[in-house]
C-alpha cells in the first residue's frame, strides 16, 4: 500500500468553500490502476490557518507514479488552484508513505 497525501493551509472563513470545489472535482480517479481510495480530511483550525489534507491510497508507489504520468492526472489537473488561489496560504505540501508492516 502507498499514500500519497497533500497538506494545504487554508485562509479563515474559506473552508466550505475549499471544500466544495473538492467535492465537485472530477479526479479521473476511479478507472486509474492501483487507486484505492481517496479522502479530504479535515484538521484543526488556528487564527492563521485550517488544516487540510488530501489522501489517497494506492496499491503501490508504481501505481502511484503511472497516474501521475497519465492524462487523467493532467485532466484533474488542469484546472487546480486557478481560481481559488485566494484560499491558500502558500502551496501545498506533498507526503508520500509506503506500508511497511
Amino acid at each position: 500500500m502507498y499514500l500519497a497525501m497533500n497538506r494545504f493551509r487554508i485562509v479563515p472563513g474559506k473552508e466550505d468553500a475549499f471544500i466544495e470545489v473538492w467535492r465537485q472535482r472530477d479526479s479521473h480517479l476511479k478507472d486509474v490502476p492501483g487507486f484505492q481510495g481517496f479522502n479530504l480530511l479535515r484538521g484543526e483550525s488556528t487564527e492563521e490557518y485550517t488544516l487540510f489534507a488530501s489522501h489517497s491510497v494506492w496499491e503501490s508507489k508504481d501505481a502511484f507514479i503511472a497516474w501521475t504520468h497519465s492524462d487523467a492526472f493532467r485532466k484533474a489537473h488542469a484546472n487546480a488552484g486557478h481560481s481559488t488561489r485566494d484560499f491558500y496560504l502558500g502551496p501545498p505540501h506533498l507526503e508520500m508513505f509506503e506500508a511497511v508492516i
